[in-house]
């Protein structure tokens, strides 16, 4: 569904992906792991088409989106959800996810899609009418999230889904996200842990110094001595 090959992407004179390719299949769960700084944020910007590729391609769902806008990226059902919770405070729950659907095809089924957020997180049916800035980190996170699903979504990239909640909010994060997976939605993720990208991805990509230097599964990942160590500090 999703083709990236040889992309190469920075910021001025930056360049923090370097010639990166990676393949997500329809259906599938990606993570990109690894230390903050090292392009995986980049990588999710220039997919989505905030940051400019400087080479290679990106094509999705059989289209080079390459050079395609934003908006004709989303209008695709690719939807990015940046990192933190970036909801709008002073709105209620429900005014945040209605401006998920701000694309025409997503507008005509925003009620059967809402329907559908709320039914993947709860929480959010019962602080419908609260404002934003009344909500918990844990539910700024679901919203978030929520908000992204409500674009007529095909394929979700989330970034940090983890960042700044407690273990317990992670745990609850997490369990709305593999049934997000499970459900069908093709999702390419970003996670620090280790582990917890290993709970949920089909393939890990370990990224470092923007390009990718180990592909496998989180079971395969979690056996190699040299990343135990490095990434979850188990020294043997």
């Amino acid at each position: 569904m999703l083709e990236v090959k040889d992309v190469v992407a920075g910021y001025g004179a930056t360049i923090a992906v370097q010639g990166i390719s990676l393949s997500v299949p329809q259906g599938s769960c990606a993570a990109l792991v690894g230390p903050n700084g090292h392009g995986k944020t980049t990588l999710l910007r220039a997919i989505s088409g905030l940051v400019r590729t400087r080479s290679g391609s990106i094509t999705f769902d059989g289209e080079d989106i390459t050079r395609s806008t934003v908006e004709k990226i989303v209008e695709r059902g690719l939807i990015h959800m940046p990192q933190g919770d970036l909801v709008f405070p002073d709105m209620t729950v429900e005014e945040n996810l209605t401006l998920g659907a701000f694309t025409k095809a997503a507008a005509q089924g925003a009620k059967t899609r809402m329907g559908e957020v709320f039914e993947i997180f709860p929480r959010l049916l019962e602080r419908r009418t609260q404002r934003a800035r009344t909500l918990s980190g844990g539910e700024r996170r679901m919203l978030a999230i929520g908000r992204g699903l409500m674009g007529d979504a095909r394929f979700i990239m989330i970034d940090e889904p983890s960042l700044g909640l407690a273990p317990v909010i992670v745990d609850e994060v997490y369990r709305q996200i593999r049934r997000i997976a499970d459900s069908g939605m093709t999702v390419l993720l970003v996670e620090e842990n280790v582990n917890r990208a290993a709970s949920l991805a089909d393939v890990i990509h370990l990224v470092e110094n923007g390009e990718i230097v180990r592909s496998g599964s989180g079971e395969e990942l979690l056996a190699d001595r040299a990343i135990r160590e490095t990434y979850l500090g188990v020294a043997e």
